[in-house]
């Protein structure tokens, strides 16, 4: 005969089961952007792979705290349930300690950028991965150094202005070196305000994440906390049982939702 509340049993497999879309998803996402990145090459593909990696580790985690409820619902497991609660509670702290890190870091965001961003100047002296990181994003964005065009020694062609974006004012004549003290347009616009705008962007995404998770994640400890309950004590009400009024009691005791 079964212990558990069919309700709550629906409700809690039905919550399983949207995680591990969720989780299955993030899996798929991370090895198809993993394949295109690696088809498509690139000066980025060491930070990208990272972000990958864990975007793929917290898909399999996910995945498997989800099975492992889902089961335990399904089959009445006393010990996948608690497992599955264990897990939770795990992850449901993690993801409060990284909201509340996020939440204190992101208004000193522009700080940090203008500190570490700073090391990089000379670019032409920088690693070979940061310059061309920087190429690459003044190519995509039509911006030129991360706060002046004189953090380039040698301006790179990157920098330099077409025709018809010297004509909408876009553009700033410069002399450098790499045009042979000749004057050349460059772009008048920094690269270090778009990072910036795509950081925060990140740490917003982050903070949304990691405290809606967090949410939910207490909402299915609660589910799987009754559904404990009622395996270990099959005709003891539970406390939120108990405190509902007499005809509430009634529909939580019928045989289906």
């Amino acid at each position: 005969m079964a212990q558990i509340n069919i309700c709550l049993k629906r409700i809690f497999t039905v919550f399983n089961i949207f995680f591990m879309v969720v989780g299955g998803v993030a899996i798929v996402l991370a090895l198809w952007c993993q394949f295109f990145t690696n088809i498509r090459g690139g000066h980025n593909l060491e930070g990208r792979t990272t972000k990958l990696f864990i975007l793929f580790i917290v898909g399999c985690i996910t995945v498997m705290i989800t099975v492992l409820g889902a089961y335990g619902a399904h089959k009445e497991s006393k010990v996948a349930l608690i497992m599955s609660l264990v897990y939770t509670v795990i992850g449901c702290w993690l993801m409060l300690i990284t909201g509340i890190q996020a939440a204190i870091i992101r208004p000193q965001l522009r700080g940090i950028g203008v500190e570490t961003f700073s090391e990089f100047v000379p670019l032409d002296k920088s690693s070979t991965y940061v310059r061309n990181m920087t190429e690459d994003i003044q190519k995509q964005f039509h911006c030129c150094g991360l706060f002046s065009y004189n953090d380039w020694e040698n301006i790179p062609d990157s920098c330099v202005c077409s025709q018809e974006e010297e004509k909408e004012g876009k553009c700033q004549t410069v002399k450098n070196n790499t045009f042979m003290l000749q004057r050349k347009s460059v772009y008048t616009k920094t690269c270090f305000p778009t990072i910036m705008d795509y950081i925060q962007f990140d740490y917003n995404i982050i903070l949304v994440v990691s405290f809606t998770v967090a949410i939910l994640a207490l909402l299915g400890m609660i589910l799987s906390s009754i559904m404990i309950h009622q395996l270990y004590y099959p005709n003891r009400p539970t406390i939120m049982i108990s405190m509902m009024p007499p005809k509430y009691k009634e529909l939580h005791n019928a045989p289906a939702c």
